[in-house]
């Protein structure tokens, strides 16, 4: 039997232990790709990054759980969803609200044309890069 395609897309520019817990569960559902966001895909919801893209692949393809990395050009999915056609996409439920409400309808509009699946775990509580993030830039104001 082929193996499962498990597609995550992520920043991947501060790893921190929510993104591990995705990428395990990732993993139990098969061959995992990382969907990599570019420094400008970044920029267009985050702002600048911490360390460039091929810094963050070569983080990531560390990672036990990851098992490929491809560019994600832009925040929408839908150019690496209709190549790769992945049986699941992970994304933990934070994208449900905010910047992120409207990728997520289009990811879930995008599967149905292969009976894709989304699935989306509990959000690691009390940690994410953007809080990360906002710690650090406050730490540089004092």
């Amino acid at each position: 039997m082929k193996k499962k395609i498990v597609y995550v897309a992520m920043a991947g520019d501060i790893i921190h232990p929510g993104h591990i817990n995705i990428l395990k569960i990732a993993k139990k559902k098969g061959f995992v790709i990382v969907g990599l966001l570019t420094d400008n895909a970044v920029r267009s919801y985050k702002g600048k990054t911490f360390m460039l893209f091929e810094d963050r692949k070569k983080v990531l393809m560390s990672i036990k759980y990851v098992d490929k990395v491809i560019a994600q050009k832009k925040l929408d999915y839908t150019d690496n969803l209709t190549k790769l056609k992945p049986n699941f996409v992970i994304h933990g439920k934070d994208w449900r609200t905010g910047v992120q409400a409207s990728t997520r309808l289009k990811v879930i509009k995008t599967l149905r044309a292969w009976s894709g699946i989304l699935i989306e775990p509990n959000y690691t509580k009390k940690i994410s890069s953007t809080k990360i993030r906002k710690k650090y830039y406050e730490s540089k104001k004092h």
